[in-house]
């Protein structure tokens, strides 16, 4: 693996991790926007972008678009989030100077008055889609919940009141001001050529006008409020529980996310021998995401009505047995297994280091090999875990039920 990396004068970085005996290679936009760098009155206008971002150029229609990707073979996409919106694609090395190319291009769009008036209909439907979908509904109303008036509770989609009010101009004001290249990273993994990128962004990119971006960074303990809210249909109640944990730019993350594994990995871990096994809850996991200055600990648990008493009585032992002893050698030994399991296998394929290359840079300007990350795994010790649970204490969440009306 060779690492190299430049900044355009206008302030777009070009970080590569070349693998010359890689079959593929990947290449990625990172733009540091999301959610959390809304108002109310724009809520959901980033991943709105995203899809206007695939409608095309003032040269390219959308059609041109999905045919230009089809002829390269590109395994392509793009995902919004509350930090961060990515758009990626994956090809034969032999077509990442045309896909790279072919973003570039993109990411100065034309957004159309007629096509942003299309797809406002489907972002409405997307959201009346997730509505229907408890499990997303519970999680992303919680994470509303434990962030109260921190930017981070933002939803990703907005609400069908918000969108229905956005207009195009807004959108294009959002744009201008947060698509800017000093926000921006073009990232590349696998088999490629890196001079010939940094050429070929200087003459797609190079005249791009950089921007003063901003984001509030806080971090916020939670609110620890506790709401149920009925919902008729619903035939199982869906649990979220989000308490604080640490950020992204924080080293122990590793830790943070071995102790995400050993208490609700999907098999083997404290939620599943109490709650999945016994066939007291259908589900039961746990999530550690970590972000721009604070990090969160999500868990989903899934049961019926006539279990959810025990449940919470089987959490809160979970979360007591924690403080009270810790974890132990052997829990995070498996933990540790399982998480470099599915780094390794993960960053096999330039598309699954893009991600990592891409992100470290955004959140620490640095450049972390599969082996950094593989080593500050297996350093972390019992007592790295166990001073997590003392700072932070997962037992003290904020919670969200979503549930079917009492009888």
């Amino acid at each position: 693996m060779e690492f190299e990396h430049t900044t355009l004068s206008n302030g777009l970085t070009i970080v590569g991790e070349i693998n010359t005996s890689a079959l593929s290679a990947a290449v990625g936009f990172f733009v540091r926007t999301g959610s959390r760098d809304e108002t109310s009155d724009i809520s959901g206008v980033s991943h709105f972008l995203e899809h206007m971002m695939f409608k095309g150029t003032d040269k390219l229609s959308a059609l041109d678009v999905n045919e230009a990707f089809d002829r390269l073979g590109a395994k392509y996409n793009a995902f919004t989030s509350e930090e961060n919106t990515v758009y990626y694609a994956a090809v034969l090395p032999e077509y990442l100077l045309e896909v790279t190319e072919l973003w570039s291009r993109l990411m100065r769009p034309s957004l159309r008055q007629d096509d942003f008036d299309i797809e406002k209909n489907i972002i409405k439907e997307e959201i009346a889609m997730y509505k229907d979908l408890p499990q997303f509904d519970v999680m992303d109303r919680c994470k509303t919940l434990h962030f109260k008036d921190h930017p981070c509770g933002h939803t990703v989609l907005g609400t069908e009141e918000s969108i229905t009010a956005l207009s195009a101009e807004q959108m294009r004001n959002y744009f201008a001001n947060r698509y800017a290249p000093n926000n921006m990273v073009l990232a590349c993994c696998g088999n490629f050529d890196f001079d010939k990128i940094c050429s070929l962004a200087e003459a797609e990119c190079g005249k791009w006008t950089p921007s003063e971006v901003t984001r509030e960074l806080s971090f916020y303990p939670g609110s620890k409020d506790k709401q149920r809210d009925k919902k008729a249909n619903l035939m199982r109640e869906h649990i979220c529980l989000v308490s604080p944990a640490v950020a992204m730019q924080d080293e122990r993350r590793f830790a943070t996310s071995l102790l995400a594994m050993i208490i609700g990995d999907g098999t083997g871990s404290r939620y599943f021998w109490a709650l999945v096994d016994p066939a007291i809850a259908e589900i039961a996991a746990m999530q550690y995401e970590s972000m721009d200055g604070v990090g969160v600990l999500y868990s989903y648990i899934r049961c019926g009505s006539e279990n959810v008493s025990k449940v919470a009585e089987i959490l809160q032992s979970i979360f007591k047995d924690l403080t009270a002893r810790g974890v132990g050698e052997d829990e995070l030994r498996k933990a540790q297994n399982k998480v470099l399991s599915a780094l390794t296998i993960k960053c096999e394929q330039p598309m699954g280091r893009l991600i990592n290359l891409g992100f470290n840079w955004v959140y620490l300007k640095q450049y972390r090999s599969m082996a950094d990350d593989v080593r500050a795994v297996k350093t972390v010790t019992v007592d790295d875990v166990n001073s997590i649970i003392t700072e932070f204490n997962p037992g003290d969440f904020t919670q969200l039920c979503i549930g079917p009306p009492a009888d």
